[in-house]
């Protein structure tokens, strides 16, 4: 037998991926709405006014309900509980959809910077700067409203779907301002091509956003270990237990919502099979009681042992996160 591993909490932990994927269905569902209401509201302002970032809002909107629509299916299908062709669960999904919503992103900002860029050249300028201003401000006291759910949600669940769809909201809300100053300073103090200008911009801003959400989903994809501060948090907990001498080959990833951990972790060389399995067992309850829903497995050595010729591997966890923490990793 290679090692010891401890299943899930049972029906807890279903109960658990059940709640949390209702509360990323709702939170996704709401922004699709949020993105339709705004939609129709932008349409009608661009038609009027004829601006660039008011259009550059209104592609902005539009993606951002397909988006949502690909969100609200990505996170119900996370919130599966493993099946037999899917160990580990399907919580990579929401990685797929964030990956998905920056190829829409990125599309959008190289559109609107090049319709701005043309705008330059034929001194046209946007009229009826009310209608946009209006349903800027409208849109803006929505997001706002959107983003207070969404946070509460991530609070709860820690998506990164709902946090792909969060961080593009809250670059909404400087794209619905700059909407209303370009409008403002075109239709009111006649500074020709400000229009233009912001809608390069929110374009530039959008990549910065594409971008952003991109090195979040690659990391996922690409089962990067915890961030420094929540590894060591985790040794500290483990290492409370009297017989637990040692950790080493420490190994962590994120899947959606649900984090997976796996370590060796050293004992006394006297100690019985059973007597083994019962220090895993409470060094088990201990991590969940910190870290609800984590999936567990666990090695047990006899002090000093390593199973395999591996620098990594042999050196007590502590320590490398500690020299990680020291290169400012």
């Amino acid at each position: 037998m290679s090692g010891f591993h401890y299943p899930g909490p049972g029906q807890a932990h279903d109960s658990r991926l059940a709640t949390q994927g209702a509360l990323n269905s709702r939170a996704a569902l709401f922004s699709a709405t949020v993105a339709l209401i705004l939609g129709g509201l932008k349409g009608y302002a661009a038609w009027r006014t004829g601006s660039i970032a008011m259009l550059g809002s209104l592609a902005d909107t539009g993606l951002d309900l397909i988006a949502s629509l690909v969100t609200l299916f990505a996170v119900r299908f996370a919130a599966q509980p493993a099946d037999f062709e899917h160990r580990f669960g399907h919580g990579k999904a929401e990685a797929l959809a964030a990956l998905f919503q920056v190829a829409l992103i990125s599309a959008a900002a190289v559109a609107i910077i090049v319709r701005s860029v043309s705008r330059f050249g034929d001194g046209s300028e946007p009229s009826e700067a009310a209608y946009g201003i209006g349903v800027s401000l409208f849109a803006i006291a929505l997001t706002f409203a959107l983003l207070a759910y969404q946070a509460h949600v991530l609070r709860r669940t820690g998506s990164i779907a709902i946090k792909a769809d969060n961080v593009h909201y809250k670059s909404d809300l400087a794209l619905n301002g700059s909407v209303i100053l370009a409008l403002a300073l075109e239709s009111r103090l006649h500074w020709h091509g400000a229009d233009a200008l912001f809608g390069v911009g929110i374009g530039l801003w959008l990549g910065w956003s594409a971008w952003s959400t991109a090195s979040h989903a690659i990391d996922q994809l690409m089962d990067k270990e915890w961030p420094l501060q929540k590894r060591a948090h985790f040794l500290a907990v483990a290492s409370k237990h009297p017989e637990l001498i040692g950790i080493h080959d420490l190994r962590t990833r994120t899947s959606g919502t649900h984090d997976f951990v796996q370590f060796h972790m050293w004992v006394d060389p006297g100690m019985t099979v059973a007597q083994a399995h019962e220090v895993m067992d409470e060094v088990e309850a201990k991590l969940r009681a910190e870290f609800p829903g984590l999936d567990i497995l666990i090695h047990p050595d006899p002090e000093g042992h390593v199973d395999r010729d591996d620098p990594i591997a042999a050196r007590p966890a502590e320590d490398v996160v500690a020299d990680l923490k020291a290169a400012g990793e």
